[in-house]
């Protein structure tokens, strides 16, 4: 891992922008000087919902200085339009340092009164020990508002007791992050902000654990991630060429990306791509995994030759037969009361093929009542089994997802014209097909080991479950199955399980909604009306009148 931006970077790249602000503002406008990523991340915390937002950003794209501005614009204000302090802590001096610049700077943009810029020292005592006091340098503004922009070098206890706006940059590299929350959430009983923006520290940092709290969905806090991709889409190169005086190329920003990736070498990914380093281990515990498996949930299997498609029909039917017998008890047998969501992970040759149905009661628990393994199975017969399972829950489903990697997009296809196409989670229809992505595991994989960890979801038990499950690795910080597959020759599993059951998790979440209606009851029609002694040649001579305009 690339070790934190140096001071000296750190402040060469603060003068370079702060003293160009005038250059930009007259060439973009002042409106226009954030980009839209900086915009954004003001936005959010300009909306009076957004109380605490973490910001997962890479290296090198400006965030601090736009949050610069809006400190100046809280600070600046009279306490009526919802002024009030803004504080600043990071893990250097120099940063801080360089933050009370920036701030000055987005000052005379704004053509705000700024009354003083000075630095001061302030007692930090241990209330656990009174008689040690340490005496803290800092940075401060103060504003003809009567608030004030202070930032700090460090994590301090005087934070308790003020009142405003906290941003904590690179919080990922302070100390006691853990604790510093803790000071620095008190402000919002009042009314304050916090705002915790930083590059990643590896996956096991407090920062990436905040993160994923946020994403499986445990947590209130809002959440914004911009990675070097995200700020080259949105203008960074075509900025930093205005700031340099060059002309923009898309070759020019292509070798200004690759270059960038190379100076990182094996740390680009976390320091440029908020991807956590540090993670290759186990994703779930296999004690967790053995804890949740509670359910009475049958495990049905179909293994077929690898002949079956030259032998005849009757032979065919025959083979699946016992496995439609059983499927087709454990069906009837379903409890038609709770919701239910489905997950489909296709396998054709090399994989299995795993459906999982899970129920949702009124708690929001999620419990497997059925799952089943193909092997060697065609698509038709697939098909089958899947509309088989869909249609005896129909009536309550509240959504179906499908694997839809290569031939698994037949399957979802064929689901979706008989149960309805959904085109994202919150449209409508029953069926879903998912192409896999790093953006998909990132954000739906963490909800799933939440329901883990708060007992919200149960399973059926049973050892190749226990072992797909266990087979999902961190993987570049992202918690997806390798590319090893386990077991011996011909029966090889490759964590199909995990990703039928994260399919059906996922589906479980979907946004649904209930309805009730009558049918209008329909009258019959002239033909059913006729008596028995009318006939099909009857029915024929009527249309034939009705073309002659004789009906």
């Amino acid at each position: 891992m690339s070790s934190p931006l140096t001071e000296a970077d750190w402040a060469a790249l603060r003068r370079t922008t702060a003293d160009t602000i005038e250059t930009i503002a007259g060439q973009v406008g002042l409106p226009n000087v954030l980009l839209p990523y900086q915009s954004k991340a003001v936005g959010l915390l300009e909306a009076t919902a957004i109380r605490v937002l973490f910001i997962e950003k890479s290296r090198r794209i400006g965030m601090t200085w736009g949050l610069a501005s809006y400190a100046v614009l809280r600070a600046a204000r009279e306490k009526t339009a919802g002024g009030m302090d803004a504080m600043y802590i990071s893990y250097s001096q120099e940063m801080t340092r360089e933050f009370i610049d920036a701030c000055a700077m987005w000052a005379r943009a704004y053509a705000v009164a700024a009354l003083s810029e000075d630095e001061f020292l302030f007692e930090d005592t241990d209330p656990a020990d009174p008689t040690e006091t340490r005496h803290i340098q800092a940075f401060r503004i103060r504003f003809a508002s009567g608030f004030e922009i202070l930032a700090l070098s460090s994590a301090p206890r005087s934070l308790r007791g003020k009142q405003g706006v906290v941003i904590i940059d690179e919080a990922a590299f302070v100390d006691q992050l853990a604790e510093l929350l803790k000071a620095a959430l008190a402000f919002l009983m009042w009314g304050g902000q916090v705002v915790v923006c930083s590059t990643h520290d590896g996956s096991e940092n407090d920062f990436n654990i905040a993160v994923q709290d946020i994403l499986a969905g445990r947590s209130k806090y809002a959440h914004l991630r911009v990675d070097l991709d995200d700020a080259l889409k949105d203008g960074l190169f075509e900025r930093i060429c205005l700031v340099q005086g060059t002309d923009w190329s898309a070759e020019g920003e292509a070798a200004f990306r690759q270059d960038i990736i190379d100076f990182y070498g094996e740390g680009a990914d976390e320091e440029l791509f908020c991807i956590p380093a540090m993670g290759s281990g186990t994703w779930l515990a296999a004690p967790l995994i053995e804890a949740r498996m509670m359910a009475e949930a049958p495990v049905l299997r179909l293994d077929l030759p690898r002949d079956f498609l030259h032998r005849d029909r009757l032979a065919q039917r025959v083979l699946v037969a016992p496995f439609r017998e059983e499927l087709d008890a454990v069906l009837a047998d379903l409890d038609q009361s709770p919701l239910y969501a489905f997950g489909f992970d296709f396998g054709r040759v090399s994989d299995l093929t795993v459906g999982c149905l899970l129920a949702m009661d009124r708690t929001l628990t999620r419990r497997e009542v059925l799952s089943f393994e193909l092997r060697g199975v065609p698509g038709e017969e697939q098909k089958d089994i899947v509309k088989a399972v869909l249609t005896a829950v129909q009536t309550r489903l509240v959504g179906a997802t499908f694997d839809a990697t290569g031939m698994g997009w037949t399957v979802a296809e064929d689901m979706g014209r008989r149960f309805g196409l959904r085109e994202d989670p919150d449209g409508a229809g029953l069926v879903m097909a998912i192409h896999f992505s790093e953006t998909w595991y990132r954000l739906e994989m963490p909800p799933l080991k939440a329901a883990f960890e708060d007992e919200t979801l149960y399973l059926g038990k049973d050892a190749d479950h226990l072992s797909d499950l266990r087979a999902v690795k961190l993987i570049r910080g992202i918690p997806r199955v390798p590319p090893i597959r386990e077991g011996e020759k011909g029966r090889k599993r490759h964590g199909d399980y995990a990703i039928a059951l994260a399919l059906a998790h996922f589906a479980s979440r979907m946004q649904w909604r209930e309805f009730g209606y009558e049918p209008v009851a329909q009258n019959p029609s002239r033909f059913e009306e006729r008596g028995p002694e009318e006939t099909l040649d009857g029915a024929f001579r009527l249309a034939g009148s009705r073309r002659k305009g004789l009906w």
